[in-house]
């Protein structure tokens, strides 16, 4: 029995071993192994109440495994290009809004990141338009007060993706490249809204010139 019981300490040793992982994927792979210890060492030494419980842990941590290797692959793949949406739906919910229709405001409390799916909406203090692919909502996930920086507003009959800042914050903690690429597309909107400004600076600069020339 000796030998028998070699498995089930090798399962403990991999159980333990879990709580020094430092990402979920890692944390899986061992959880795994665990399982197929501890199903080894219920199965040969007839301990029936470890048997099923690894029974039952093992088709769970093999499917978490899976949905993490497929949104590890997903990253990677729109990393290098414009967002799909494809692979936040498993991780979010679907709103419809009609043109009008009032999605929060300057101060409000913020509790989620909102990806455009269509129609058009309209982030009104900046006056900046948001389309298909723009995100919606990802400063106040920066910001340490969580509340809106902008009162956004449906122009055009539309749907988001919802996505809440927890669900965010799982997805960083389980694959740390989605928090880059999280990153990449805050920068990219920061960047673009001050290029916008910095034009609108310059026209109204060249309008006062012109008006101050002007006999």
């Amino acid at each position: 029995m000796q030998w028998i019981e070699t498995f089930g300490y090798l399962g403990g040793l991999m159980t333990l071993t879990t709580f020094s992982m430092k990402t979920m994927l890692h944390l899986r792979i061992a959880g795994i192994v665990s399982n197929v210890f501890f199903i080894s060492y219920g199965s040969l030494g007839h301990v029936y109440p470890v048997l099923i419980l690894h029974l039952a842990l093992l088709p769970l941590n093999v499917w978490r495994l899976r949905q993490l290797l497929r949104l590890t692959s997903q990253i990677k793949g729109i990393a290098a290009g414009r967002l799909s949406m494809e692979w936040l739906k498993p991780f979010s919910r679907r709103k419809e809004f009609v043109s009008g229709e009032t999605l929060f405001r300057q101060g409000d409390a913020a509790t989620e990141v909102m990806f455009v799916l269509s129609g058009r909406f309209r982030a009104i203090e900046a006056d900046v338009a948001l389309e298909r692919g723009d995100l919606i909502g990802e400063l106040g996930l920066l910001t340490r007060d969580r509340t809106r920086t902008q009162t956004v507003v449906c122009e055009q009959e539309g749907a988001l993706l919802l996505v809440t800042y927890d669900e965010v914050r799982q997805m960083y903690f389980q694959n740390p490249g989605f928090g880059f690429y999280f990153l990449e597309l805050v920068a990219e909107r920061l960047m673009r809204d001050a290029t916008r400004m910095a034009l609108v600076r310059n026209v109204e600069t060249r309008s006062g010139s012109a008006n101050t020339s002007a006999p």
